[in-house]
């Protein structure tokens, strides 16, 4: 069979391809990549169709075998997710969906248990927060560092306190 022959025959077959596929993937942008798919390796593979070959039947084999072959891939792909509790922070963080509303009421409460705390508590706590150092905190502050300290653990734990629906723990 020629190119030309064979371009004819597959295009009197694209139609029937199409609604083939819609029965296998169920979604026709999945459909439109498994015609894709089966009229590549039908080209590829274009010299092996000869006159006695009925190209309609030789279409939907290599279409058949396409989709089993991808979705066998795909479950083998799925088995090699791991289980929950094997995945880290770093994996979670990419794949993880945020809810935002979520977010926004737990950022609601930590800025109200942070106002509810006496000053005294709440200014080393944020700055301790913002990464400073106790030492720099003690000076900024004009105060013993062991103060610091000490007003820092108790900040700490009336969050703690304050926030406890939000501890796993």
């Amino acid at each position: 069979m020629t190119e030309n022959e064979f371009s004819i025959s597959v295009k009197t077959h694209a139609k029937s391809l199409i609604s083939h596929a819609l029965k296998f993937t169920k979604d026709l942008d999945d459909a439109n990549d498994l015609v894709q798919d089966t009229l590549v390796k039908a080209t590829r593979f274009a010299y092996r169709c000869d006159y006695q070959t009925n190209t309609k039947v030789w279409l939907f084999v290599i279409m058949r075998n396409t989709f089993i072959n991808n979705y066998h891939k795909n479950v083998r792909h799925r088995s090699r997710v791991v289980r929950e509790d094997e995945v880290s922070a770093g994996q979670m963080t990419y794949s993880a969906t945020a809810n935002g509303a979520e977010t926004s009421f737990a950022m609601d409460d930590i800025k109200k248990a942070l106002n509810s705390l006496p000053q005294i508590y709440s200014v080393p706590f944020i700055r301790y927060f913002e990464g400073y150092k106790y030492q720099e905190i003690a000076d900024e502050l004009n105060l013993p560092l062991g103060t610091v300290k000490t007003y820092i653990h108790h900040a700490r734990l009336r969050l703690k306190k304050l926030l406890k629906q939000y501890n796993n723990n």
